[in-house]
């Protein structure tokens, strides 16, 4: 579609505080090149320029590119892009297009994964998945479509990951339709692996780990192979050490764990993760104690040395990878910034001489303050950020601001979040202001902590005292009369603290709503139960039949108390940190985790493709005692609800390998139902998500820690501070600004702006 806007016409290489007239200097020209989008103005389009600011700055908040269409129609079709309404209606798209691997055959809709209690699951009848996975493809298909337009059909070509976006929509319909001709009979879905493309592509974060973590695989495979030499030489050791003797009494080593070379390696390798210590070396061990030299050797050197060697390049690599991405996203910032400044700039002029001679008074420049609080009216941004840079404009003395003014403006993006609570009420009454005094000060709120833990010491004592009796023989009359009397002080407190810092200052904190919502679900209980059951008799009969038996009430009051403990947190500095870090990994570090779950659908689908059904259950279900069994193996264990049988036990199984306790059980089970060559699937998903996630998240944690804890040196008060710990504001410290030649070449490379210089 032609872009019929008028091409801005202002000189860049004018601003005071901007280029000078050095050489490089841009101007957005009012001609247009053969071939390329031209501009007109239409009538009422006189506000162009204002809708073009707010979607620079909209897209410097949320570090995306400006390289897009900015003609009327387009930027209205964009902003409705990134609105909240069609961006959670992917979202949602994308969690039910995965979701489906949990309904399709084989399904997982049954009570227990265990073949030899699991029921006949209920299956969709053919067409049904199929139906809901068109409607979906046909989104995705809308969906690159409108960013294929919004960017060009130039820039559409430059951008692999939409390439890759259309091929996997076409790849997926092509077989979508080959399994409605087969009537959904066919076993292999391809498009099944083709489904985490779709959460991948959805997040600019998640592309650039991706990018990352593909320049940071050479160094991870360089001690990959240092760690492969370790493990073939002591095999070969092992070999040599604990080859077959005359006595049969000897060989118990040999038989076990050395008998040829797979089976030696994959001793050595599940050793590497300590899995299977001491178990590896206690038979030659029991014959000669010098043969622990060997086994403690191999693991201090592999599992000590090598091991968080990989951890520390992993860490490194990545970081510094990651840190280039970083760097990208702050460009993306100061560009958009500086884009909204130069169209502001142009209007500014079209306004004062006419566009025609916009781009002649080279004296002219700047963006006038009234302009900017216009623009920042239409941009949506969150509430405390947006009235935070409105308050910063609204100090200004100036008429007319230049760019690095401007810029600056925007620098609340980046700070620490602090927040002011609200006043106290003021009161006339003597004893209301003794009451706010006393409740509003922090030994009130000590002492609330103290009797929160003495509540919690009282369940304690009852549950260990009653420990070794059954239900029926309980007694909670004395433990209700305790908790009773600690709900009374607990909503006495609430609400005295309401009434010395008013409502809105008491739910200032979070862990005063906790603490409330707490409170009163506490409060209807005990009422439920004063009601139901009355409060004279010490003999209740607590074993009754229903939801609302005595016994589960009082559990959920005694859950209820240990829970409202967490209040705690917040007021030791330390521990809110910890808190607010663990908090900030599942909010700000999804794209890592979003990657995981997008590696565990992969290899999900794989491990059904190879190992469906490999393992089959005995159909007498006594049969299947575990007497005979060898012990520690996969029927000894009772491991039989981990299978691929379906999409969730899948999961599940995988899982349990990525924590590496008794992974070699699971090794060794599919290697004796399929073949050796299943040893290359368990080991590969071994190294991607114990060896390299596992290390990797380990490495964020850290980073993210160190960034929380020095924001909170500066500020006594922990809850006081929201971290606003985004991973691109945790590396903020390490990342550079850009000159203001880069952001020229930048401007200058704008498809849609046609910059000269």
């Amino acid at each position: 579609m032609m872009e019929k806007e008028p091409l801005l016409t202002e000189s860049i290489n004018q601003r005071a505080a901007s280029y000078g007239s050095a050489p490089g200097a841009v101007t957005l020209s009012g001609s247009s090149k053969p071939g390329e989008d031209s501009y007109q103005v239409e009538g009422d389009e006189d506000d162009i320029y204002i809708r073009r600011a707010v979607v620079f700055i909209e897209d410097a908040i949320h570090y995306r590119s400006i390289n897009h269409r900015v003609d009327s129609k387009s930027l209205r079709v964009y902003r409705w892009y990134y609105s909240w309404i069609w961006q959670w209606g992917m979202i949602l798209a994308i969690a039910v297009i995965l979701g489906l691997a949990f309904v399709e055959r084989p399904s997982s809709l049954s009570l227990s994964s265990d073949p030899r209690y699991r029921q006949a699951a209920w299956e969709p009848p053919c067409g049904l998945t199929e139906g809901i996975e068109t409607a979906f493809l046909i989104i995705f298909a809308f969906d690159v479509t409108v960013k294929s337009y919004l960017i060009g059909w130039t820039e559409f070509k430059k951008n692999k990951w939409l390439i890759s976006y259309t091929v996997v929509i076409a790849g997926s319909l092509m077989d979508l339709i080959v399994s409605l001709s087969m009537v959904c009979g066919e076993n292999i879905r391809v498009r099944r692996l083709f489904r985490p493309f779709f959460l991948l592509q959805n997040s600019s974060l998640m592309k650039k780990t991706l990018k990352s973590l593909k320049k940071t695989l050479p160094e991870i495979a360089s001690v990959v192979l240092l760690l492969a030499l370790h493990l073939c030489l002591f095999t070969m050791f092992g070999m040599l050490l604990f080859a077959k003797r005359e006595k049969s009494e000897e060989n118990a080593e040999w038989e076990t764990y050395f008998r040829n070379l797979p089976l030696s390696l994959s001793s050595l390798l599940v050793l590497l993760t300590t899995a299977n210590n001491p178990d590896v070396m206690t038979p030659a061990y029991s014959l000669n104690r010098l043969y622990a030299i060997f086994f403690i050797a191999f693991s201090v050197i592999g599992t000590y040395l090598i091991m968080n060697l990989l951890t520390a390049i992993i860490y490194n690599q990545f970081r510094g990878y990651l840190l280039v991405s970083m760097q990208e996203s702050v460009l993306r910032r100061r560009l958009g910034i500086r884009a909204a400044f130069e169209v502001l700039c142009c209007r500014g002029q079209a306004e004062d001489q006419g566009l025609e001679k916009a781009c002649e008074n080279e004296q002219a420049g700047g963006v006038q303050v009234k302009t900017i609080e216009q623009v920042l009216q239409q941009v949506q941004a969150e509430s405390y950020y947006k009235h935070a840079i409105m308050t910063e404009v609204q100090q200004l003395t100036e008429r007319r601001i230049q760019s690095q003014t401007f810029q600056n403006l925007f620098d609340v993006l980046e700070r620490d979040r602090i927040k002011e609570p609200p006043p106290m009420p003021e009161y006339r009454l003597r004893c209301m202001q003794t009451l706010q005094f006393l409740f509003s000060h922090y030994y009130m709120t000590l002492l609330g902590n103290i009797m929160a833990l003495a509540n919690v010491v009282c369940i304690f004592t009852v549950l260990v005292v009653d420990s070794e009796k059954s239900i029926s023989d309980w007694s909670e009359y004395y433990l209700e009369v305790i908790n009773l009397s600690f709900v009374i002080f607990y909503l006495l407190e609430m609400v005295l603290k309401i009434v010395a810092f008013g409502l809105r200052g008491y739910l200032f904190y979070r862990s005063n709503i906790l603490d409330g919502l707490l409170t009163l679900s506490l409060v209807a209980l005990q009422m439920f139960i004063l009601v139901k059951y009355g409060f004279s008799c010490p003999k209740w009969d607590l074993p009754q039949p229903g939801l609302a038996s005595l016994w589960e009430i009082v559990r959920m009051v005694n859950m209820l108390i240990v829970f409202r403990c967490l209040r705690i947190i917040p007021k030791i500095k330390v521990m809110a940190v910890v808190a607010s870090t663990l908090v900030d990994l599942v909010r700000n570090l999804r794209a890592f985790a979003g990657i995981l779950l997008a590696v565990y659908y992969v290899y999900a689908v794989l491990g059904i493709w190879l190992f469906h059904e490999a393992i089959t259950a005995p159909a007498n279900v006594s049969s299947s005692s575990n007497s005979s069994a060898e012990c520690g193996s996969y029927e000894q264990l009772g491991y039989w609800p981990n299978n691929f049988d379906d999409f969730a036990s899948a999961l599940v199984l995988l899982y349990n390998v990525m924590v590496v306790n008794n992974w070699h059980v699971f090794l060794e089970a599919y290697t004796k139902h399929t073949t050796e060559w299943s040893k290359v699937y368990f080991i590969a998903w071994w190294l991607t998500s114990s060896v390299m996630w596992v290390n990797l998240f380990v490495a964020l944690i850290l980073e993210n820690f160190t960034y929380k804890w020095d924001r909170s040196q500066d500020c006594l008060d922990v809850e006081r501070i929201k971290y606003e710990s985004s991973v691109q504001l945790m590396f903020r410290r390490d990342l550079q600004e850009p000159t203001e030649e880069e952001l020229a070449a930048r401007l200058l490379q704008h498809p849609h702006l046609h910059l000269i210089q």
